[in-house]
């Protein structure tokens, strides 16, 4: 009997004992002492978003790569990139260097001749030049191999408009790849005096080159700034700021009334 007694009181002492440990652990979290570690380890973040493309064979059609990544499209050097105040003032420099002189005749012009045949792979990466800008200017494009560009989408920095290209005698005019500065002004601003192999790097330079709507280039032909600028008016100024780079670059001149509609331009950019 005295034993139970005993059994009891020291199960009513441990539960006691119990219940003021509690009481104590609360006052001491809702005062702050036990509060979580504020310096706990963030949670782990996500990889970054990487740009690298991946390609996928298309069903069907063998030999034949998309590019599902808009990074697979992502401009290279010498493709269309918005205009920039520091850019313009960049060209208006530039220009204001160049020699201002009339043209030479263009007597004796041979574009194969004297800029080499179309299109060359003067950068020696495998692909021609023509696949080169097209695979740099248009999205979703397909390939036969590595270098042949079978189809994509063109935003014709030009016009703005969209165009489908499809590589075949009768579509593949739809997107042609224009000479900023035309070869034939080149020649008559002073490309006859350069060696063969300047030439031909000027016709297959990207700084001069941009993937066009076929009706722009045909409009075009071999105009300079005088006689043609693009019919969207938000990209002249990127337009002469790679014609002044270009001729800038080949020790090119320019005729006055060129240089007269390149200043007014660049004065606006």
């Amino acid at each position: 009997m005295t034993s139970r007694r005993r059994r009891t009181r020291t199960t009513l002492t441990s539960v006691l004992v119990a219940l003021a440990l509690a009481v104590g652990a609360y006052a001491l979290h809702t005062t702050g002492v036990l509060a979580p570690d504020a310096e706990a380890a963030p949670a782990a973040t996500a990889p970054a978003a990487t740009d690298a493309p991946t390609i996928s064979t298309e069903p069907g059609t063998p030999g034949t790569s998309r590019a599902s990544s808009p990074a697979a499209a992502s401009p290279t050097a010498g493709s269309p990139t918005a205009a920039s105040p520091t850019a313009a003032a960049a060209a208006r420099a530039a220009l204001a260097a160049l020699p201002v002189k009339g043209k030479a005749p263009a007597t004796g012009y041979d574009r194969e001749g004297d800029f080499g045949t179309a299109w060359l792979d003067v950068d020696r990466n495998g692909c021609d030049t023509r696949n080169d800008v097209l695979a740099r200017d248009l999205t979703g494009i397909t390939r036969q191999g590595p270098c042949k560009v079978l189809t994509g989408t063109l935003v014709s920095p030009y016009t703005g408009a969209t165009v489908d290209f499809v590589r075949g005698n009768t579509t593949s005019t739809l997107v042609q790849i224009d000479h900023v500065v035309a070869l034939e002004n080149a020649w008559r601003t002073g490309a006859q005096q350069l060696p063969q192999a300047d030439r031909e790097a000027l016709a297959n330079d990207p700084e001069n080159l941009f993937a066009v709507d076929g009706h722009s280039n045909a409009q075009k032909r071999s105009g300079d700034a005088a006689t043609w600028l693009p019919a969207d008016s938000s990209f002249r100024c990127t337009y002469i700021e790679h014609q002044v780079t270009v001729k800038t670059k080949y020790r090119l001149w320019v005729a006055p009334a060129e240089h007269d509609a390149m200043a007014r331009i660049l004065s606006s950019c």
